[in-house]
C-alpha cells in the first residue's frame, strides 16, 4: 500500500492553498492511521509528518506515547525522528514523560550514536524528576573517551543544575575538571555553561577564577574569551584583588584585537567590574571612550547602539572624558534609528552639567525647530540628479517631526535643567527663555509640564521673577496661543502661568492697568475653565494693586481715569459672569460685585476741601479721620497680598504632628440613628424620637410621616389624627420648631449653592445706640512726590550686571514637626547581598524633581523655620459686637511678616 511521506505532504500543501484545512483533515486521517500501524518505519514518517505540522500550529500531544515508542527502537534513524518528535511536543506536564526514565538510562549506557542522541534530546525535555534521577549518569558521560559525547554531557548537565540544584553539589567538581580538557570545544562548551550559572550566584563560582584567568591569557578563541571575559564581569565586583590582576590582560585585548564583539565585552567587562577606579583605571578609561567613540562614527547602526548604551555606564564615574566627544553624540540625535535617537538623549541626559548644559540645550532645541521649505531645485540641479543617480537625499530635520521622539526631546530638555532642584542651572532667565521657545516651537502636549516648571521657577528664584513677568507680559499680548488654543500641541497652558506670575507678581509690572484687557478679552473664554478662571483672578490682583498705587498717589485729576477703569473692568467681567463654567462664574461674580461696590462709592466720593471740612463743628462731631481719596481703592488689594506665598517642604504634609485626642478614625458627624428629621415642602421641621419597640411597617410609617401645607382631603384615618395632633402643639413645641427652623434658613444662607428668597422678610429694625463709635486708622502718611500715572515704577530693575540667581532647596515644615532621619547601618563588605547585575550596570534615568525649595533674597534670610500663624478668637462677652484686631507679635523676626496673631 502506497503512503504520503514528509515530502508529498509539502508538496500537497502547497498544491492546496485554496483548501488547505480539508488537506491537512484528510493527512491527519491517514497520519492516526499510520501511528498505531506495527511497522517501526512507517510509524516514523507519521511522527516525522506531525512534527512538521506542529510547527504550523496543529496539536500532536495526542501522540505522545506512539513517540516513545519510536524512540524506543533499536535503530538509530529511527530512534533520532522519536527524538525529534519528543524535543518537539514534550513539555513538564507530558504523562509519559514517568515511562522514559529507563529508556533514557539504558539509551545513555548503550552506543556512543545512541548516546549522543539521547543527550541532545534530554536536553530539551529535562525536568526534575528526570534531572534527579538521570545526574549519576550525566556525571559519568563527563569522562567519557569521546570528545563529542563529554561535550553534549557538559550541555546536559546546565539542564540538570536548574531543573535539580542539589547536583551541583556533586557535578561542580568534575565540571571544573573540564576547564583542563584536552578538547577545545569541551572547554569551551564548560565556559559556557559556567557563565551562566555564574549569573545567580557569582561569589560561589570565584574559587574558578586562576583556571579562568588562565584559559583567559592563553586562548586565542574569540568566542570563548568572549564568555571567559563575561564571566570576569560577573565575579570582579565580589573580589576586588581581581580588578588590579585582569586590567593588563583586558587593556592588552583592547589594544590589539580585531573582533569588534570581543573589544566590546572587554570594554563592557571594564565598566561592569570596577575597573576604571584608581589611576591605573583613568587610562583604561581612556582607552574605552575612545574606542566607543570610533564605534559611534561607524557606519554599522548596531556599534553605534551599543557604544552609546556603554556611554551611559562609563558618564557617572568618568563625565569628563565622555564630554570631549559631545560633538560626535550630539550627531547621533538626529539619526535615522529611532533607538540610536533615544540612547543618545540618555546619554546627554547624563552627562549633562552646568558648564555644558546651555550648548546641549541649545543644540537639543534647534532639533524641535522645523525646516524651512526646501527651494524648487533648478534646472540644471534637476538634470545631473537623473544623470548621476544617488541615493535620495535626506530631509533635514526630518526624524524630528516624529510627535513621539518631538515630545521625548521635549521632556528631555526640562528634564536635564530641572533635575536636581535646578543644580545646573546657573542663568534662570535663560531657562525662562528656554521654557518660552519650548511652547512655540515643540507642537506637543507639553504645555502642562511647561506650565508647572514655569511657576515653580519663579517661585523658588526670586531673582528672576522681574524678567518673568516681562516674559510674561509678551506671552499675553501673543495672541499665537489664543488662536491655536483648541489644536493638538498648541500648550495653552502656558497662558495660565503667564496670567498667574503676572497677578501674583504684579509689582513688578511698571504699567498693571495696561495687561488687565489682555486678560479680559473676549476670546479668553474659549480657553479651557481653568485658564480663563486664572485670567480672571489675575485681572482682580492687577486691578487692586493698580488702585493701591493710585491711592498712594492720589490727585483729583485721577478719578475720571479711576471711573473709566471701573466701567471698562465691569463691561468686561460682565461677560464671564454668564458663563456655563462653574469656577469662571463664579470668580467672575465674586469680582463683578466688588467692583460695582467700588463703582458706588466712587461716584459717593466727594473731593476733600482745603481744610478738610465744612465747618468746625462737623469736624468736633466726626471722630474719624478720612483719606483724599476712596476708601474702596484698598478694598482689593489686602485680598490677595495680606500673606505670601512661602515654600513648602515636600515632607511637610507627613510631618505635621497629630495633636493630642484627636481621633482621627472617629466620625466628624454623629450618628443620626436616635433623631430623624423631617422636612417638609413648607419647610417646617419636625422631629420626633424613635422608639425601638416600633416593629416593621409601623415604626418606617412613623419616621417617614412628611407635613403637607395643602388642603388635601386625608382619607386614612390614623393620619387626620396625627395631623389633629401636630395643630394642637404646645408653646414650647412651637418655639422649639422656630429655633430649628432659624438654624436651617441661617446654614442655608451661608449655601453658595442654595437660593433664598429674602423679599418676604422684613428688615429688622436698628438701633442706632448700639452702633459702636470707632475710630478707623487712615494709611500711612504718603510721601510728597510729584503726580504721575498710577501705578508706574520706576525703571529700577535694569541692571548693569547679571543677577546673583538663588535656589532655595528646603522649604518651610510645620510648626512642631520632628523629622526622625532613617538609620543608615552598613553592611559588612562579607555579609553584603550579591547585587544584581542589571542593577550594577543601569543607569538610573533622570526624574523631574519633587520642587521642595524655593529662593529667598540675602535680605531676607531666615536662620529657621518661620513661626506659624497663631490664631486666637477672643470670647463672646454679653451681646456686645467685639470685633476682631489683627495685630503683629512683637518678637517677630525679620522675615515672619505672615506670623499673626488675631485677637
Amino acid at each position: 500500500m502506497w503512503e504520503r511521506t514528509l515530502q508529498d505532504l509539502i508538496r500537497g500543501l502547497r498544491a492546496n492553498k485554496n483548501d488547505e484545512t480539508k488537506f491537512i483533515g484528510q493527512a491527519m486521517d491517514e497520519i492516526r492511521r499510520e501511528i498505531k500501524s506495527k511497522d517501526m518505519a512507517l510509524k516514523a514518517g507519521a511522527v516525522m509528518k506531525l512534527t512538521y505540522l506542529d510547527m504550523l500550529g496543529y496539536d500532536m500531544s495526542w501522540a505522545s506515547f506512539h513517540i516513545v515508542e519510536v524512540m524506543s527502537s533499536p535503530k538509530i534513524h529511527i530512534k533520532s525522528v522519536g527524538y525529534l518528535g519528543a524535543v518537539q511536543s514534550f513539555n513538564e506536564d507530558t504523562d509519559v514523560l514517568m515511562l522514559t526514565t529507563n529508556l533514557l538510562k539504558k539509551d545513555l549506557s548503550s552506543t556512543p550514536a545512541d548516546i549522543a542522541v539521547t543527550l541532545n534530546g534530554v536536553s530539551s525535555i529535562m525536568t526534575a524528576d528526570l534531572a534527579r534521577d538521570l545526574s549519576p549518569e550525566l556525571v559519568g558521560m563527563l569522562n567519557h573517551s569521546r570528545p563529542h559525547i563529554r561535550k553534549r554531557a557538559v550541555a546536559a548537565m546546565y539542564r540538570v543544575f536548574q531543573k535539580y540544584p542539589d547536583a551541583l553539589r556533586h557535578g561542580i567538581g568534575r565540571l571544573q575538571e573540564k576547564l583542563e580538557d584536552s578538547d577545545p570545544g569541551v572547554v569551551c562548551a564548560t565556559v559556557n555553561v559556567l557563565c551562566e550559572l555564574a549569573r545567580r550566584d557569582p561569589q560561589d563560582y570565584l574559587p574558578l577564577a586562576p583556571q579562568l584567568f588562565h584559559l583567559l591569557t592563553t586562548s586565542s578563541n574569540n568566542w570563548m574569551l568572549i564568555k571567559i571575559v563575561k564571566l570576569f564581569g560577573s565575579l570582579s565586583p565580589h573580589e576586588p584583588r581581581l580588578v588590579k590582576k585582569l586590567q593588563p590582560p583586558i587593556t592588552d585585548l583592547i589594544s590589539t584585537t580585531s573582533a569588534i564583539s570581543l573589544l566590546y565585552e572587554c570594554v563592557h567587562t571594564c565598566i561592569i567590574g570596577n575597573m576604571l577606579q584608581g589611576t591605573t583605571g583613568d587610562s583604561l578609561a581612556r582607552t574605552c571612550v575612545s574606542k566607543l567613540a570610533a564605534f559611534i562614527e561607524d557606519p554599522d547602526q548596531n556599534l553605534k547602539y551599543i557604544a552609546l548604551l556603554a556611554m551611559v555606564k562609563i558618564v557617572p564615574t568618568h563625565p569628563y572624558l565622555v564630554a570631549e566627544h559631545q560633538d560626535t553624540i550630539l550627531s547621533s540625535v538626529d539619526d535615522e534609528d529611532i533607538s540610536i535617537r533615544m540612547r543618545a538623549l540618555d546619554l546627554l541626559s547624563a552627562l549633562v552639567n552646568r558648564d555644558n548644559l546651555q550648548s546641549i540645550v541649545q543644540q537639543v532645541l534647534s532639533h524641535l525647530v522645523k525646516p524651512e521649505s526646501s527651494a524648487i531645485p533648478s534646472a540644471v540641479q534637476s538634470l545631473s540628479q537623473h544623470i548621476i543617480p544617488s541615493a535620495p537625499a535626506k530631509s533635514p530635520g526630518a526624524p524630528s517631526q516624529s510627535t513621539a521622539y518631538r515630545l521625548v526631546l521635549s521632556q528631555r530638555i526640562m528634564t536635564m535643567c530641572s533635575q536636581n532642584t535646578y543644580d545646573n542651572v546657573t542663568d534662570f532667565e535663560w531657562y525662562l527663555s528656554v521654557l518660552v521657545d519650548l511652547a512655540y516651537v515643540s507642537n506637543v502636549d507639553i504645555g502642562a509640564q511647561i506650565r508647572d516648571q514655569l511657576v515653580d521657577v519663579v517661585g523658588r528664584v526670586r531673582a528672576a521673577r522681574s524678567y518673568a513677568v516681562k516674559l510674561m507680559v509678551k506671552v499675553l499680548s501673543d495672541d499665537t496661543f489664543l488662536l491655536h488654543a483648541g489644536e493638538q500641541g498648541s500648550c495653552s497652558e502656558v497662558l495660565w502661568a503667564a496670567a498667574w506670575i503676572c497677578g501674583e507678581y504684579c509689582g513688578e509690572l511698571s504699567a498693571p492697568d495696561e495687561l488687565i484687557p489682555y486678560l479680559l478679552q473676549p476670546e479668553i473664554a474659549s480657553l479651557r475653565p481653568d485658564i480663563t478662571a486664572v485670567c480672571i483672578q489675575s485681572a482682580a490682583k492687577l486691578f487692586g494693586y493698580w488702585a493701591s498705587e493710585a491711592a498712594k498717589q492720589w490727585t483729583e485729576s485721577f478719578l475720571e481715569d479711576l471711573k473709566k477703569a471701573v466701567d471698562i473692568m465691569i463691561e468686561q467681567m460682565e461677560q464671564f459672569a454668564s458663563s456655563t463654567q462653574i469656577e469662571v462664574q463664579e470668580r467672575a461674580a465674586n469680582v463683578l460685585q466688588l467692583l460695582i461696590f467700588i463703582k458706588h462709592d466712587v461716584a459717593m466720593y466727594k473731593p476733600k476741601q482745603e481744610n478738610g471740612f465744612s465747618d468746625s463743628s462737623a469736624a468736633a462731631f466726626d471722630p474719624v479721620l478720612e483719606p483724599s481719596f476712596p476708601k474702596s481703592l484698598y478694598l482689593i488689594q489686602p485680598l490677595f497680598s495680606s500673606h505670601e506665598l512661602n515654600p513648602v517642604a515636600s515632607i511637610a504634609q507627613a510631618s505635621v504632628p497629630v495633636p493630642d485626642g484627636l481621633d482621627l478614625d472617629a466620625w466628624i458627624v454623629p450618628s443620626m440613628q436616635d433623631r430623624v428629621t423631617e422636612e417638609g415642602d413648607d419647610g417646617d421641621v419636625i422631629e420626633r424620637k424613635v422608639k425601638k419597640s416600633k416593629k416593621g411597617k409601623e415604626k418606617e410609617s412613623a419616621s417617614r410621616t412628611k407635613v403637607k401645607s395643602g388642603k388635601k382631603k386625608q382619607k386614612e384615618g390614623g393620619y387626620q389624627e396625627e395631623l389633629a395632633q401636630q395643630e394642637e402643639e404646645t408653646a414650647e413645641e412651637k418655639a422649639e420648631r422656630e429655633r430649628l427652623k432659624a438654624e436651617r434658613l441661617e446654614r442655608m444662607r451661608d449655601d453658595p449653592y442654595y437660593i433664598m428668597d429674602d423679599r418676604s422678610q422684613k428688615p429688622p429694625a436698628e438701633d442706632v445706640d448700639l452702633i459702636p463709635v470707632v475710630r478707623l486708622d487712615g494709611p500711612l502718611p504718603l510721601p510728597k512726590e510729584e503726580p504721575r500715572l498710577p501705578g508706574l515704577r520706576s525703571s529700577a530693575s535694569i541692571r548693569s550686571a547679571p543677577p546673583s540667581f538663588v535656589v532655595e532647596r528646603e522649604g518651610e515644615m510645620p510648626a512642631g514637626a520632628v523629622i526622625t532621619p532613617q538609620p543608615l547601618t552598613p553592611v559588612p563588605s562579607s555579609r553584603r547581598q550579591t547585587p544584581n547585575l542589571f542593577d550594577v550596570t543601569a543607569t538610573p534615568p533622570p526624574s523631574l524633581p519633587s520642587f521642595q525649595s524655593y529662593e529667598v533674597p540675602d535680605d531676607e534670610l531666615r536662620t529657621s523655620t518661620p513661626e506659624p500663624i497663631k490664631v486666637t478668637r477672643a470670647k463672646k462677652k454679653g451681646t456686645g459686637t467685639a470685633k476682631k484686631k489683627r495685630t503683629v507679635k512683637p518678637e517677630m523676626k525679620a522675615g515672619d511678616e505672615g506670623t499673626v496673631v488675631i485677637h
